[in-house]
Parts: structure tokens; sequence; C-alpha cells
């Protein structure tokens, strides 16, 4: 026999709950300590390189291009945020037509 959730909508033993996690449990052990890790290649000493040129492109903008597409995006964001909230304190601070 087996003790039924009527909590949840689909009605799911206990035990086979407890064999779930268990499962899961046993799984993530696996993968987590026997996964090989890859080395990663050092690029600290390029990234220098190309930050602290001279270049004329400022240090915002010199990651590429999504560096570039992120800067107008929070420009646009910015301007459009802006231009929003004064329209909106123009129209609270007009009186409402009493018709």
């Amino acid at each position: 026999m087996c003790l039924v959730l009527k909590v949840f909508k689909p009605k799911i033993c206990l035990m086979h709950m407890g064999f779930l996690f268990q499962a899961l449990r046993q799984i993530a052990q696996r993968t987590i300590s026997t996964a090989s890790r890859r080395q990663l290649e050092n690029k600290v000493a390029e990234k220098q390189k190309l930050f602290q040129e001279d270049n004329g492109i400022p240090v915002h903008l010199k990651g590429g291009i999504g560096d570039a597409f992120l800067y107008r995006a929070t420009m646009i964001l910015t301007v459009g945020g802006t231009a929003y909230t004064i329209y909106q304190l123009a129209v609270a601070s007009l009186p409402k037509k009493q018709d």
C-alpha cells in the first residue's frame, strides 16, 4: 500500500517520491564529483593589452560589438524612460476636464 499526497493534483506515491529524490541525489553527486573539468585558456594578458591600448575608443566600448549594442540599448532605454517620465509629469500636472 502506498500513501498518496492529495495536496498535488497528480497523485504521487510518497514511496516513489523517495526513490525519485534518492536517484536525483545520486545523479547530482556523481556528475559533480566525477565530471572532468576542461582547462580554460588564460586570456587576461590579451584583455589587458586590448583595454590599455590608446586608440581613442572609450573603455566601455573596447569590448566589441556586444559592448556597443549594450551601450546603445541602455541609451535608448534611458532617453525613452526620461521622455516618458516628463510626459507623465506633464499629464499629471494638468487639471482634468470637467464635463
